[in-house]
């Protein structure tokens, strides 16, 4: 396909405006009546030594981090050492991290009523995970029961 030179500048102005190679092949056939298949409109363009700009990828939006309210209620737990937790009384007691585990939206410790003693986080899928001290311990399904209800307790405070 032979091009004069006005068609070859407006089809290097096409590419340089961004336009793919089907917009120039609609072009030379609205605008000077040169009707070509998309392969011969790519043969053109790199006849003319032109290339086609790539679009833009998309620009992904950064997921909303969840603010934490300034206004929640403090806990009302004291800050403990990493292995200590306050003494057993017959109940579990959990505790939230102040610096949360890596890779976790909300971490923390749990103390069983026999005395065991794991840590507990929530992933960013919604999982929970408990990490006992002992390996291998099994907490009992009343104490399983009552960390769930302590933990509910302890993150709807911080407004989870």
């Amino acid at each position: 396909m032979k091009l004069d030179e006005a068609q070859r500048q407006a089809v290097s102005k096409w590419i340089s405006e961004g336009a793919k190679l089907s917009e120039i092949q609609n072009r030379l056939a609205a605008e000077f009546g040169i009707k070509l298949t998309y392969m011969e409109a790519r043969f053109l363009v790199d006849d003319l030594k032109l290339t086609p700009k790539d679009p833009e990828p998309p620009k992904v939006a950064e997921p909303p981090v969840a603010p934490v309210p300034s206004t929640a209620a403090p806990l009302k737990t004291t800050p403990v050492a990493d292995d200590v937790l306050p003494p057993v009384g017959g109940n579990v007691v959990v505790t939230v991290d102040q610096i949360t585990r890596p890779g976790s939206l909300i971490s923390g410790k749990v103390n069983f009523s026999d005395g065991q003693i794991a840590d507990w986080y929530l992933d960013q899928s919604g999982r929970l995970g408990v990490v006992p001290k002992v390996v291998g311990y099994k907490p009992t399904a009343e104490d399983v029961k009552d960390f769930q209800l302590a933990l509910q307790q302890e993150v709807a405070k911080l407004g989870y």
